[in-house]
């Protein structure tokens, strides 16, 4: 008898309970098939000795019980128990190897150039799948692709890991310390944040339809109190907690970024500001981190490159803290945008690995939750950007900035968890939208997830993004992006944002036709089917009467005679899109005129330039851009 035999004889209590904890799934009985993993669930807990509601509770923190495809989350996690397997997934990169985007983003200072660094091993916690394989005499490529394999894995471990505590119950109270430890968190806080999250789930309750199309239902059990204690039996970290500005329902450490002299009168990786008493933030940016948590910390801290605010950690939420709020992370990749944001990494792959797991969105919506309410950020799209949204600062860097955190990025799900969920604010025939696909049906077919540029198909999974066509035609091309791709069409890569419109988005309708409706996009009408957005209310702009076109600026930079005499005056350098009369664009907002000039180590030296122009931000293709307040007409869409 193996090792792991005889420690589940123990707990069993003898051979004939250990037969029925390793016997194959109980058989189905006559259901609805939408009702099969509801019965899975039933039946792992069974087999294996744990309460259903903590099975049911730990999957939805996971995966909200969702298959996924049998694709990789971003942190190496299969299926809806997240059995992870570092074999097959994501590629360990970080996010700013191997392009050309300059993070720092500002022309008043050399590049930033790309840097290749060595990945750091990935930590044992991200290998699962051998574990529950082993547990159910089965191989990690059944755990990985069954359904209801994955669910017995995790089960299986779960009643190992109750079994490693010494606790013998079937009460759900009493399973804490099993649920803390399936996180695969190294520190009690973080495991601790992860078991609250699960037991608050179990006494509030949920029910969804998964994304395979699976009816799935935790009743809700308001008298759980778990026994919080067992945490403590884990043996992991507890270290003090660490001065960050983070919200308390979460684990947040501090792991500072160096800013540092460096020879050659160069220094690094952020730059110390005085916000928001010198600029408001207004605007908070979603990156991913392309790479694993411990290499996205060690560049984080890399004195020679670059940093950002924080990174939430997949499996389990934790977040950590390297620039403090006040001061200007390098991380958008464009100067104007970094000095007025805060830049939160998350943890994966935008295209390898393809879903993020439960529990880093629901960190990460609380803390940007927090730190919207603290620097008073609207909570829409137009304030609460991806990476993707970030504009190119000049036509020569559009083709270069960066596409993450990817279309698989569920903005409806992420503003739900803000408690702004994207929804018709508009009557019908409204002359604004909001893109609104619904995430498990909206199923676009990309390219390249395996290698960007392939031609590969990915798998067809739920998106938040909608492709834009020429006609109302479904096999019409794609729109033209001449800062990407000049006169051609853009393509179904999926790092290819040029004909592509993103969940909560708002646009100025362009016409209708059938089932279709157009918008204003980069110049053009793109066609995408109506029944992806939704009516929406708010301001539009159109170039005053007269002008036959506006320039259309990547960044709201001051006008010539703002500057003082010892700072360079920033060219504004328009975009090469057409914005013709006629057209309209949704308002984001109005934003004065700024330049942080932050060119030296001593900040004595830094300065915010503040000019008279004032610029809108409008969306303007799939990216921002800004327009100035004196080319256009502000007019309400109804």
């Amino acid at each position: 008898m193996s090792h792991t035999l005889a420690r589940r004889l123990a707990v069993a209590g003898g051979a004939g309970l250990l037969a029925v904890a390793l016997a194959t799934p109980l058989p189905a009985q006559a259901q609805p098939s939408d009702q099969q993993r509801q019965q899975d669930f039933a039946n792992a807990a069974k087999e294996f000795g744990v309460p259903v509601g903590v099975l049911l509770g730990v999957s939805y923190l996971e995966s909200r019980w969702d298959y996924n495809a049998g694709t990789p989350s971003t942190a190496a996690g299969y299926g809806p128990m997240h059995l992870t397997d570092l074999r097959t997934a994501g590629v360990v990169t970080n996010e700013f190897a191997g392009d050309t985007e300059d993070p720092r983003g500002d022309d008043a200072r050399p590049a930033l150039r790309p840097k290749v660094t060595q990945p750091a091993a990935p930590p044992p916690s991200l290998q699962t799948v051998d574990e529950a394989a082993a547990l159910l005499h089965t191989d990690a490529a059944t755990v990985r692709s069954d359904p209801a394999q994955n669910i017995r894995g995790g089960a299986a471990l779960l009643a190992e890991y109750q079994r490693e505590l010494g606790v013998r119950s079937e009460d759900a109270k009493e399973w804490y310390g099993a649920v803390a430890k399936y996180s695969g968190s190294d520190d009690v806080a973080a495991a601790r944040t992860f078991a609250d999250e699960v037991y608050d789930t179990i006494k509030t309750g949920v029910a969804r339809t998964t994304d395979d199309g699976q009816a799935v239902k935790l009743a809700p059990a308001s008298d759980v109190t778990p026994d919080t204690k067992q945490a403590d039996a884990l043996g992991l970290r507890a270290d003090a907690p660490p001065a960050t500005e983070c919200p308390k329902t979460v684990a947040c450490e501090s792991v500072p970024a160096p800013y540092q002299e460096l020879p050659d009168g160069d220094y690094g990786n952020h730059d110390i500001a005085n916000r928001p008493q010198s600029q408001k933030i207004d605007t908070i940016v979603i990156h991913d981190t392309e790479g694993y948590w411990a290499d996205a910390l060690t560049l984080a801290q890399d004195p020679t490159y670059l940093a950002w605010h924080y990174t939430v950690r997949s499996q389990d939420g934790l977040i950590a803290q390297h620039v403090p709020t006040k001061d200007v992370g390098w991380h958008a990749g464009n100067w104007y945008v970094n000095a007025k944001s805060i830049g939160v990494e998350h943890e994966g792959f935008a295209a390898q690995g393809t879903w993020y797991t439960e529990a880093m969105y629901r960190s990460s919506a609380k803390l940007v939750g927090y730190l919207a309410k603290r620097y008073g950020v609207p909570l829409d799209r137009a304030h609460i950007i991806g990476h993707d949204n970030v504009p190119g600062t000049t036509p020569a860097t559009i083709a270069g900035m960066h596409w993450d955190p990817g279309p698989y990025w569920d903005w409806s799900h992420y503003f739900d968890l803000l408690g702004a969920p994207i929804k018709a604010t508009g009557r019908p025939g409204s002359s604004m939208v909001t893109v609104a696909p619904k995430f498990a049906a909206n199923r676009p077919v990309f390219t390249g997830c395996d290698k960007i540029g392939s031609g590969n198909a990915c798998a067809a999974r739920g998106s938040e993004a909608v492709v834009l066509h020429t006609a109302p035609d479904a096999s019409s091309p794609l729109l033209s992006d001449v800062g990407l791709h000049g006169t051609g069409a853009s393509t179904m890569d999926v790092s290819d944002v040029g004909s592509r419109v993103a969940t909560g988005q708002q646009y100025a309708v362009a016409g209708h036709q059938g089932g279709w409706t157009a918008i204003w996009y980069l110049g053009q009408k793109g066609w995408l089917p109506s029944s992806t957005v939704v009516p929406a209310t708010g301001l539009v702009a159109t170039p005053k009467p007269g002008k036959a076109t506006i320039p259309v600026y990547g960044r709201a930079f001051p006008e010539a005679s703002a500057y003082p005499a010892n700072v360079t005056v920033q060219a504004l350098a328009p975009m090469p899109y057409t914005l013709a009369a006629g057209q309209k664009y949704a308002v984001g907002g109005i934003v004065p005129s700024e330049y942080y000039s932050a060119t030296t180590f001593d900040v004595a030296d830094h300065v915010v330039v503040r000019g008279k122009m004032k610029y809108v931000e409008v969306q303007f293709g799939h990216r921002v851009e800004y327009l100035n307040l004196d080319d256009v007409v502000l007019k309400p869409a109804f």
